[in-house]
C-alpha cells in the first residue's frame, strides 16, 4: 500500500495536478510494492474530478484506489478529539466552526491568531503531554523552564485544547487578581492562562504577594472546576518559591503538576530544529550549508526552542558562516547575535522596536499622539509613516501582532515576539543614553516599576540598565506616583504600592536611595508604619535595604523591632520568624525576646485569640479566612518544639486543632449547597486524558536516514 499526500490549500484538486504521480504508481506496481493507493490531499476535490482521477489510478495496475479530499480531512478533524489534542497543529487545517460551538469560536480566533506560525511548528513533547494530563487529571499545571524553552506556546496550546476538549471559556489573565475577579463559581469550565505568573524577567514581589493572598480562591476555583496553567522562568519561581507556602497547598509539591518544560529527547529537538528550518525563510543554498551541523545544533545544551526558530529565519542570521562552530556559538550565545542585529537594522526598524518595548503592548493600528513618543521617533531618525510600515515588516520575526484574548471588541496590539528578543533590546537600548532617557519618560508607572533597574548587579533576567545620570530622572517619578493622589481601582493601588516598594527594595543602589532620600526624607517614617502580616506587606524589604546600606538610625531599628512584637502578639503574625527581610533586622537576642513575650502575652490568651477570629468570621472561603491564623500557630509552634519548649509546643497544638475544627465546620457550610451535577461533569473530564497512553516521541531514523535529510529540498 502506498499512501501520498497533497498540499494544495484553498484550491481545487484537477487531473493536471496528479498526472506527474501516475508514472511512479505504474513504477511501484511493476515492482509489486503498490496494490493499494490512497490520495490525500487539503484541496477542493469536485464528483467529476474524483471519479477521473480514481480511474487513472487504477489504470496504473492498483487494486484498490482511495481519495480523500478537504472534506474529509475537516470531517476527521472535527470528529477526532484526540488527534487535535496528540497534533495541535491540525487546528488550522480544520474548520473551527465544525469543531467549536459559537460561544468559544472568538476566543479561538484569538488564540490561533496568537499562535500562528507556532502551531505550524509545533512539536507534540513529553513536556506537553504531561502537561496535558495535569491539567486534565488535576485542574492545575505549572510550566517551569529557562528562557526560550517554550513554556508559552505549550500553555498557548493547552488553551486551544482547553476550548476544544473540555469546552472551556478561556481566559488568559495577567494577576491573581484577574483570576478571582473572572472566576464565576457557577460555570464549571473555565480554562486560566497566566504568562510570567511571579515575573517577566525578574522575581516581582508584589505579584507572589499577590498570589499568596489569592492562593486559597484560586485553589477552591480548581475544586470547582476551573483549570489554572503558570508558566514561570525556573530562576523566578525559585526565588517566589518561599512566599507561596507550599506547605499550606500541597498541589504546589506535586511532581505531576510541576512541569520542567526544558526536558526535551533528543528526537524532540530534531524535530523542533527541522520544522524550524524548513518551514522558516532562509533560502535553500543557506539550509544546505548548514544542514551537516542540525544534528549539533540540537544536541548543544542548553538547548533553546526560540533560537531554533531564529536559526530558520534569515532575519536573525545577517552574517552568519555556516560551519560547527559557528553553529555551536550561535545557540550558546543567542544575545550576542542578537545585539548584532539590533545594531544593524535601519532607523525605521529601531523607532518601532523601541515604541513596541515603551508600550509594552502597542496598539494596532499605529497612533502617536504624545509628544515624547513622538520625539522618540524622530531622534532616532525615523518619522510615524516609516515607523508604522517597520511594524509590518517586523511582524512574525521580531514582533507578533494579535487580538487581545480578553478584548471585547478583539482589539489588536504589537507585542516582541518573545521575551528574550524584549530583553536583548533592553541590553541595545542601554548603550545610548540619550534615546535611554526619552524612552524613561515615556513610560507609564507600570513600566518604570517593571522595566528598569537602577544599579541592583542582578545581571538574570535583562532590564534597562539606568545609568546614575539618569536617577534623579527616575527618583521624580517614583515620587510622583506616590504624590499625584491619581484615584485607583482598590486592587491597582495595592499592585502598585508594593511594585513601588519592592523596586526601591530590590532594584536600586545605594546611591540611588540616597537620591530618592533627598526629595522624599519622609519615607522612612512612613515606611515605620507597617501592618500585618509581615510576609506580606512590602515595607520591611525597603527598611532591609536601607539598613543594609546603613541609612537607619538605630532608634528607627528599635522602633521595627517593637512594631514587629505587637504584631506578634495581637495578630498574632509569625512572619518575623520566616521572613528574610527581617531576618536582618532583628537580632538573635531580640528573636529570643519577641518569642518569649508570645510565651508570656499570647499563650495564656489563645482560646480568646480563637474565638475572635471564630465571632469575626466573615462570607471569604474557609481557607482564605483562617489560613493566616493556622500558618501563625503551627510556626510557634514548630519554634518552641525546636527549643526544646514542650508545654508551649502543645498549648499551641491545641488551638491548631480547634482551628482546623472551626475551618472544617465553616467548608462544609459553604460547600453544602455546591452542584451535583458539576462535580459529575469534572470528574467525567478529568477521566478523558487519563486513557491516553504515552507515545514515543523520538523520531525512528532507520536505516541511517537523517531527519534533516530533505531540510534542503
Amino acid at each position: 500500500m502506498q499512501c501520498k499526500f497533497m498540499a494544495v490549500p484553498g484550491q481545487t484538486l484537477t487531473f493536471s495536478s496528479v498526472e506527474e504521480e501516475l508514472a511512479k504508481i505504474a513504477k511501484l506496481v511493476s515492482h509489486g510494492l503498490c496494490d493499494t493507493y490512497i490520495l490525500m490531499t487539503n484541496a477542493r476535490l469536485t464528483g467529476e474530478s474524483e471519479k477521473k482521477i480514481r480511474a487513472e489510478i487504477l489504470a496504473q495496475g492498483v487494486k484498490t484506489a482511495r481519495i480523500l479530499s478537504s472534506s474529509w480531512l475537516n470531517q476527521t478533524i472535527a470528529e477526532n478529539q484526540r488527534l487535535r489534542m496528540l497534533v495541535p497543529r491540525v487546528y488550522g487545517l480544520g474548520d473551527l466552526s465544525q469543531i467549536l460551538d459559537e460561544r468559544a469560536y472568538s476566543q479561538a480566533r484569538a488564540l490561533l491568531d496568537y499562535l500562528q506560525q507556532d502551531l505550524a511548528t509545533f512539536v507534540p513533547t513529553d513536556s506537553y503531554r504531561n502537561a496535558a494530563r495535569a491539567v486534565s487529571d488535576h485542574g492545575f499545571c505549572l510550566l517551569l523552564g529557562e528562557p526560550a524553552v517554550g513554556k508559552s506556546v505549550i500553555a498557548a496550546t493547552l488553551a486551544m485544547t482547553a476550548l476544544d476538549s473540555w469546552g472551556c471559556l478561556t481566559v488568559r489573565a495577567d494577576t491573581p487578581s484577574d483570576v478571582v475577579d473572572h472566576w464565576n463559581v457557577n460555570e464549571t469550565n473555565q480554562f486560566f492562562w497566566i504568562d510570567d505568573a511571579f515575573g517577566s524577567v525578574r522575581h516581582e514581589q508584589a505579584l507572589t504577594d499577590d498570589w499568596a493572598r489569592r492562593m486559597p480562591k484560586i485553589m477552591a476555583a480548581v475544586r470547582g472546576g476551573a483549570r489554572v496553567v503558570l508558566t514561570s522562568r525556573d530562576y523566578i519561581y525559585r526565588a517566589a518559591r518561599p512566599s507561596l507556602k507550599e506547605y499550606a497547598y500541597p498541589l504546589l509539591r506535586e511532581q505531576k503538576v510541576v512541569i520542567d518544560v526544558a526536558k526535551l529527547t533528543v528526537g524532540e529537538r530534531r524535530q523542533i530544529v527541522y520544522n524550524h528550518m524548513r518551514l522558516g525563510d532562509q533560502s535553500v543554498e543557506f539550509r544546505g550549508e548548514v544542514k551537516p551541523h542540525l544534528a549539533l545544533f540540537a544536541e548543544q545544551e542548553p538547548f533553546l526552542p526560540e533560537v531554533a526558530r531564529r536559526l530558520g529565519n534569515s532575519a536573525f542570521t545577517q552574517g552568519f558562516a555556516p560551519s560547527a562552530d559557528s553553529v555551536r556559538e550561535f545557540m550558546a550565545k543567542p544575545n550576542a547575535f542578537l545585539k548584532d542585529v539590533y545594531q544593524g537594522v535601519e532607523s525605521s526598524h529601531l523607532a518601532a522596536l523601541a515604541l513596541v518595548y515603551q508600550a509594552g503592548e502597542l496598539d494596532a493600528p499605529l497612533e502617536i499622539s504624545s509628544s515624547e513618543k513622538r520625539e522618540l521617533v524622530s531622534l532616532i531618525g525615523s518619522d510615524v509613516t516609516a515607523t508604522s510600515n517597520a511594524l509590518l515588516v517586523l511582524e512574525g520575526t521580531f514582533l507578533r501582532r494579535a487580538a487581545s484574548i480578553n478584548s471585547v471588541g478583539g482589539e489588536e496590539c504589537w507585542t516582541f515576539r518573545h521575551p528574550t528578543l524584549r530583553e536583548g533590546f533592553a541590553t541595545f537600548i542601554a548603550d545610548n543614553p540619550n534615546l535611554l532617557k526619552l524612552l524613561i519618560e515615556g513610560l507609564d508607572d507600570a513600566g518604570i516599576l517593571t522595566q528598569l533597574d537602577c544599579g541592583s548587579e542582578e545581571h538574570r533576567g535583562t532590564l534597562v540598565v539606568v545609568p546614575p545620570s539618569l536617577y534623579l530622572t527616575v527618583a521624580r517619578r517614583m515620587y510622583g506616583m506616590r504624590a499625584d493622589g491619581r484615584p485607583l481601582r482598590v486592587t491597582d493601588r495595592w499592585r502598585l504600592n508594593h511594585a513601588w516598594f519592592a523596586f526601591l527594595a530590590s532594584r536600586c543602589s545605594r546611591k540611588f536611595l540616597e537620591t530618592y532620600l533627598s526629595i522624599d526624607p519622609d519615607i522612612i517614617a512612613r515606611s515605620l508604619n507597617f501592618g500585618p502580616y509581615l510576609s506580606a506587606v512590602p515595607e520591611p524589604a525597603l527598611l532591609a535595604r536601607l539598613h543594609e546600606f546603613g541609612l537607619l538610625s538605630s532608634s528607627q531599628r528599635e522602633a521595627i523591632v517593637d512594631g514587629v512584637g505587637d504584631l506578634a502578639v495581637e495578630i498574632p503574625d509569625s512572619g518575623w520568624l520566616t521572613d528574610r527581610n527581617l531576618l536582618s533586622l532583628i537580632s538573635d537576642e531580640e528573636r529570643v525576646a519577641l518569642l518569649n513575650r508570645v510565651r508570656e502575652e499570647l499563650m495564656p490568651e489563645l482560646n480568646v485569640t480563637v474565638n475572635d477570629w471564630y465571632f469575626n468570621e466573615q462570607g471569604d472561603s474557609a481557607e482564605e479566612y483562617y489560613g493566616p491564623l493556622l500558618e501563625a500557630l503551627v510556626e510557634y509552634q514548630d519554634e518552641f518544639s525546636k527549643r526544646g519548649d514542650g508545654g508551649a509546643a502543645r498549648a499551641f497544638s491545641r488551638a491548631i486543632e480547634k482551628v482546623e475544627i472551626l475551618q472544617f465546620e465553616a467548608q462544609h457550610w459553604q460547600n453544602d449547597g455546591e452542584d451535583m451535577e458539576s462535580r459529575r461533569q469534572r470528574s467525567a473530564s478529568q477521566s478523558l486524558l487519563s486513557r491516553l497512553r504515552d507515545r514515543d516521541s523520538d523520531q525512528a531514523e532507520s536505516g541511517g536516514r537523517s531527519i534533516f535529510d530533505d531540510v534542503d529540498r
